[in-house]
């Protein structure tokens, strides 16, 4: 039976959940090699420089999925509870 609604698709929402993961696994990649995640991390947005993140598990070329000023926007509205 084909239906006359239209189905809603949100990119941005499926954006959103896809750098948690990845940036949740990056976490973990980070954790499990002995390094402090959190600084890690910031020294990669601050600077750029890929090798802040560990190639273990994959995660330097998972984190070059997100684009560097979008996941700084990201962690700026969580930060201050506003929602996408």
């Amino acid at each position: 039976m084909i239906s006359d609604e239209t189905v809603s698709f949100n990119v941005e929402k499926e954006k959103n959940i896809k750098a948690q993961e990845i940036l949740k696994e990056v976490y973990h990649a980070l954790e499990e090699k002995g390094y402090n995640p959190i600084n890690q991390i910031v020294g990669y947005i601050l600077s750029g420089d890929p090798t802040y993140i560990t190639s273990h598990n994959d995660a330097r070329n998972l984190i070059r999925q997100i684009e560097r000023d979008e996941l700084l926007e990201k962690m700026v509205k969580n930060y201050i509870e506003l929602d996408d």
